[in-house]
């Protein structure tokens, strides 16, 4: 723990923050918005975080393909506990980025019959939800927001049998019945609708990802080491030194009167 900076894919599953001396610089998926222990952490270490989930080079998002297999990887997880074959589902996607683009690439190799539903459509979808045998959620959720787009009272009207497949998993945001699963106990059932809610599907292809993630994360090795940092790179930095720059971060740890600096 002596070293100046952390590569950790997954931040938010680190425990090793007690033995950290303050002042680190840690690199990796932060999700410091809703993740409220981890950012509580950074803050109380004075640590600084540069979060991949915000790299964008010309617009777009660097590890866009890691999205897409964790679309991918759910659909093909989650189908082994839904009971029908794909080809015997209608399906609705929540969502039109890379998440659900990769979730569709498999449904439709499989032969599901899939809607999709993008951020304009929510109040269409609510309309319909009750239609699908399967609910796919791949939206990026707006953490402003106090309201929901599947609460508890609506899985008594969703068919029989039904599966939710919470690939977001935003816990306490846009499902309200979702919470984090794990890759080797993945669901669990509310009211008869099944919830599949593993939030790191990439994990299940180690090798896919890793290669995935080192073509990208390599460019900016020297950058990193030498501080010759890119505009990218200064723009995802989401707390510096424990103090706060990201504006989403602030909004929603305000709104839920935890602790801003």
């Amino acid at each position: 723990m002596e070293c100046d900076a952390i590569v950790d894919v997954k931040l938010g599953d680190a425990d090793y923050f007690e033995k950290l001396p303050p002042g680190k610089l840690l690199i990796g998926w932060a999700h410091a918005v809703q993740d409220i222990k981890f950012t509580d952490a950074v803050l109380a270490g004075n640590h600084t975080v540069i979060a991949w989930e915000e790299m964008f080079d010309g617009g777009r998002y660097i590890f866009y393909r890691n999205r897409e297999i964790a679309g991918e990887a759910a659909i093909l997880q989650a189908y082994q506990y839904c009971g029908k074959m794909p080809y015997e589902t209608n399906v609705a996607i929540l969502g039109n980025g890379h998440t659900a683009k990769g979730a569709l690439r498999i449904l439709h190799g499989l032969g599901a019959n899939v809607d999709v539903y993008g951020r304009k459509l929510e109040s269409l979808f609510r309309k319909n939800m009750n239609e699908y045998d399967v609910l796919v959620n791949c939206v990026m959720w707006d953490t402003s927001r106090t309201d929901r787009i599947i609460y508890k009272e609506d899985l008594k009207h969703l068919k029989k049998g039904a599966m939710i497949v919470d690939v977001s998993c935003d816990p306490n945001l846009e499902i309200e019945t979702s919470r984090p699963s794990s890759i080797d106990d993945p669901v669990y059932s509310v009211d008869g609708v099944i919830h599949y809610t593993v939030d790191n599907t990439p994990a299940m292809f180690p090798h896919t990802v890793s290669k995935v993630l080192s073509e990208e994360f390599c460019t900016m090795v020297d950058m990193l080491s030498e501080g010759t940092w890119s505009d990218m790179i200064h723009d995802a930095i989401v707390i510096d030194k424990g103090h706060i720059l990201d504006k989403h971060i602030t909004e929603f740890r305000e709104a839920r009167g935890l602790l801003v600096k």
